[in-house]
């Protein structure tokens, strides 16, 4: 490992690098990212840090809008001292020309500037970052000799009957209207899913003026029993469940384990959802059917590892415990990709106080600092945490049982869930990539992102990372002006 910003591989003392560039590009300025660009800014590296967001925290800490004037943003979040805290440090590099940061910008790949490789452990001697910038969408580079990705995740989404009806929005989605645009989605909203994640929402959203009838978790809370050890290990969390549970307490709302929505229903909108009692294997039970009238319903099943650049490198995956691909990462924070880094959500789905602390040792790794102690303990405390979460909220593999024939799964390309099984049944589909091929699932808009669990599961199998050259849309004016690869 390098020992100092001029060791990194590729700027050895006969080859400086020329201005312009970086010893580290971080990609995402979320808790991972954020943390990581100002503690390695800290140790005296030059930082890139760029993020499609306008402002830092990713969206954990969004902020709401400038124009909204609003007075204590902290007040929508949890662990604002933490973000504030390095927010300031980045202001402070920001100014000395430590690190430079670039909002607003996409980027859609990740690739080697040429093919001189360091000799110990074959890393490229810069990579080179293409973004798009700015609502012109133009075409930016950046080069660097190290890269961290922290691209976050995204919501996890299992539809049913209804799903597509105005009202209906993501667990995370009404949290982000509510950080971000001090709205709403509705006034009676049903908060549904698996996941911690339903209860600060829930909590949220009720402390914000909105009524909740009930908080439907698939999952039992007895699936945390196994793990036993690793919540005593965690206090604090222990806390921050009880708090939540208290806000839910207050405000009335009930709490159903081991139900799910299985169906939304209205005309303009949705006017009320349907609830079941589930099995263990998430299979809805007959007769346990209920009504509960709402105007909006917040669901979601979780989060996923967004992984796009990370699998276009070519960095190896693995299988978390809440059943998504995460990226495989050593002690030292590092991918199996020479040069390439990674914290936070894309390791595997923690929360934000995991990703502060993986940043930090990623950038302490980059450096060539000895990590300290406290900090791996902290990771591993944390770690194992959010897998017990990972394990008792994973869903059963019964709940394609509430899928209609007739409900779309794929909702960029209309692709009902009967024609993914007829692809199965009688075209002899066994896995997303050839349902995709022969019913168009996944090949819209958001190229599988809502839709790509769901698909695997009718499929009979697991979601696999996919590997594409672009991990955002790219105006084909930006690809025509790059320059001819080499060979």
């Amino acid at each position: 490992m390098p020992t100092s910003p001029s060791d990194l591989p590729g700027a050895g003392a006969a080859d400086r690098p020329e201005e312009g560039y970086a010893d580290l590009a971080v990609v995402g300025a979320g808790p991972a990212g954020l943390a990581a660009a100002v503690t390695a800014a800290g140790f005296g590296l030059r930082v890139t840090l760029l993020d499609a967001g306008e402002r830092p925290g990713g969206q954990f800490y969004r902020h709401p809008a400038p124009q909204l004037g609003a007075e204590r943003p902290e007040a929508l979040h949890h662990g604002w001292a933490a973000f504030a805290a390095r927010e300031r440090a980045l202001r402070g590099h920001t100014a000395s020309g430590r690190v430079t940061y670039l909002p607003g910008h996409h980027v859609w790949t990740v690739v080697p500037q040429d093919a001189v490789q360091d000799a110990a452990r074959r890393a490229p001697a810069a990579w080179v970052l293409h973004a798009v910038a700015g609502p012109e969408e133009r075409a930016v580079a950046v080069r660097a000799r190290a890269v961290l990705l922290a691209t976050g995740s995204y919501e996890r989404q299992l539809p049913f009957p209804g799903w597509t009806l105005p009202g209906v929005v993501g667990a995370g989605g009404a949290q982000a209207m509510l950080k971000g645009g001090l709205v709403l989605p509705g006034r009676r909203v049903v908060v549904a899913g698996s996941g911690p994640l339903l209860l600060a929402v829930a909590g949220s959203l009720a402390s914000a003026g909105a009524r909740v009838p009930a908080v439907v978790e698939a999952a039992a809370y007895t699936g945390y029993a196994p793990a036993l050890p690793a919540l005593l290990r965690n206090p604090a969390k222990l806390a921050e469940g009880a708090v939540y549970g208290g806000a839910l307490l207050r405000h009335g709302v009930r709490l159903l384990t081991r139900h799910a929505v299985t169906e939304a229903h209205g005309t303009d909108r949705v006017e009320a959802v349907t609830v079941a009692r589930l099995d263990a294997d998430w299979r809805p039970l007959p007769g346990t059917a209920r009504r509960i009238p709402c105007d909006a319903v917040a669901v979601g099943h979780g989060l996923v590892p967004q992984l796009e650049l990370a699998t276009g490198l070519g960095c190896a995956t693995r299988r978390a415990a809440d059943g998504t691909a995460a990226l495989d990462l050593d002690a030292l924070q590092r991918t199996s990709v020479p040069g390439i880094w990674s914290a936070g959500e894309t390791g595997g789905i923690a929360g934000a106080q995991p990703a502060l602390v993986e940043g930090e040792i990623a950038a302490h790794a980059v450096a060539g600092r000895p990590v300290p102690a406290a900090l791996v303990r902290r990771r591993a405390r944390l770690r194992a945490f959010a897998d017990a979460m990972g394990r008792a909220h994973r869903p059963g593999e019964g709940w394609t049982g509430w899928l209609r024939d007739d409900t779309d799964v794929c909702r960029c390309e209309e692709v009902p869930a009967g024609r993914i099984r007829e692809a199965v049944a009688d075209l002899g589909a066994r896995d997303a990539r050839t349902a995709k091929l022969l019913t168009r699932a996944g090949m819209g808009w958001c190229q599988g992102r809502m839709c790509g669990p769901a698909v695997a599961a009718l499929a009979g199998g697991e979601q696999a990372p996919d590997r594409r050259p672009l991990s955002c849309p790219v105006p084909m004016r930006l690809l025509a002006g790059l320059p001819p690869a080499d060979g």
